[in-house]
Order: C-alpha cells, then sequence, then structure tokens
C-alpha cells in the first residue's frame, strides 16, 4: 500500500499523501485549536505529520502507528525535516483499550476507519473521548456513504475491493459512524476532492 522511496531508507511514499495535503491542512488551520497537542491516529507514512508539523507550528504534532515499519518511516521523514514540534511516533492501536496518550487537544485521523476493522473505529472514538476536553475536535478524513449510497462509482469500487482484500473493510457509513461516536456531536461536514469527506465531531 506504501512505497519505499529506496531499498535502503526506510521512508515510505503514499501518492496519495501529495494530493490530499493541502485541503486537509485548509480544514486543520480553521478547525484545530492553536495551540496544544495534536494526536495523530493511524499516521502511516508520516508525510502528512510532517507537512502538517511544518505548517502548524503552534501545535505539537503526536504521530502514532501499530505499524512498527510505519513508525521508522514517521521517522526517517521527521529526521529529514527536524522540526520542534513533531514528537517520536507511538505505538498505539486505536481498538485497544488503553493508549499510550492521557490527553489531547485534538485528534486527527486520516484515511484509517475503512482500511481497518470497525472495532478500530469503536476504539478510536473511545479513545478520543476519554482524551479530549468538551469541544475538543476529532476529524476524519475518507471517503464515507450517505445512506448507505456511495457518492461515486469510483467510491463504491473502492469500497468493493476493500471488501475482497478483507471482509472487515470498506467504506463506512456517515449515520453509522455518527451513532457509534458517542460523546460526540457532528459539528461539520466538508467535501473534499477525490469524493472525500473530512467529518468533524466534537466532544460533548
Amino acid at each position: 500500500m506504501f512505497d519505499p522511496l529506496h531499498p535502503e531508507d526506510s521512508r515510505r511514499h503514499a501518492p496519495a499523501t501529495e494530493r490530499n495535503r493541502a485541503p486537509i491542512l485548509e480544514v486543520l488551520r480553521r478547525v484545530l485549536p492553536t495551540q496544544g497537542l495534536v494526536l495523530e491516529i493511524a499516521s502511516g507514512t508520516g508525510q502528512h505529520a510532517v507537512a502538517f508539523a511544518e505548517a502548524l507550528p503552534g501545535v505539537t504534532w503526536q504521530p502514532s502507528d501499530p505499524d512498527p515499519d510505519l513508525r521508522d518511516s514517521v521517522r526517517s521523514w521527521a529526521a529529514a525535516a527536524a522540526l520542534p514540534n513533531l514528537r517520536d511516533p507511538l505505538d498505539l492501536d486505536a481498538a485497544a483499550p488503553d493508549w499510550p496518550v492521557r490527553s489531547a487537544d485534538a485528534v486527527v485521523c486520516i484515511n484509517m476507519i475503512h482500511i481497518a476493522p470497525w472495532e478500530a473505529a469503536l476504539g478510536l472514538f473511545a479513545g478520543a473521548a476519554r482524551l479530549l476536553p468538551v469541544g475538543g475536535p476529532l476529524l476524519l478524513y475518507g471517503p464515507f456513504t450517505r445512506g448507505g449510497r456511495h457518492s461515486a462509482p469510483s467510491n463504491a469500487a473502492f469500497d468493493a475491493d476493500l471488501k475482497a482484500r478483507n471482509p472487515a473493510w470498506g467504506v463506512r457509513d456517515l449515520d453509522a459512524v455518527e451513532r457509534a461516536a458517542t460523546g460526540f456531536t457532528l459539528a461539520e461536514l466538508v467535501e473534499m476532492p477525490a469524493n472525500n469527506l473530512t467529518v468533524v465531531l466534537r466532544r460533548n
């Protein structure tokens, strides 16, 4: 899913991050607090973490991922960027009942809940509810269905491909997400390029 930049380089590269980071950053600038700790769940390659930490110097960006190879990729991207507000990635499984962080001012999760079992989404909502203050944002980015309907044929094909690879994966429905996000209120839906959405939930 992620391409190596070089056989001897631990950095991984996801082409989609080059395309979506600018529109995601536009939402982050508006929704995130101007300072404090932002916990990123499932940081993947680390490209987003570096881009957002660089663009938002007032916040401390805390990446995380359960995959050790991807944490190495995050570290390699971070070492090249040398940003003072970018922390070392945490070993964090969203589905786990305990997370290695006790509080955060915002939680960001990009392209995870459709490429993971539903239990990971449930764990994400429970964990974010434990960490965030009242009004704190949880941002989700990715493809979603609305009322069980895909927003584009390409999303339907993507959903079918995900389920063929793992029956526990698949594009999630917004209604199911809102019901499962106990302790949160759906504050905003932002239409994004490539038939994706940014879903902004706020802690009650």
